[in-house]
């Protein structure tokens, strides 16, 4: 009888574990979701300078 006390614990135990998990991959889930909605609404970065893009290599001969 213990050991099925026992058992019947460590499945509840492991029941509750999954929920949370569960729980924790939907908030990343929905997390996700808002921040990439917000990336789509926001208007695109401005760009430090009108001027012409800097090279950083010099050109091949």
């Amino acid at each position: 009888m213990y050991g099925y006390e026992l058992h019947q614990l460590r499945s509840a135990e492991l029941r509750r574990e999954a929920d949370r998990a569960r729980l924790v991959r939907e908030a990343l889930r929905v997390r996700r979701a808002a921040r990439r909605s917000a990336a789509q609404d926001a208007p695109e970065a401005e760009a430090h300078s009108s001027g012409p893009r800097r090279h950083w290599f010099t050109p091949v001969a």
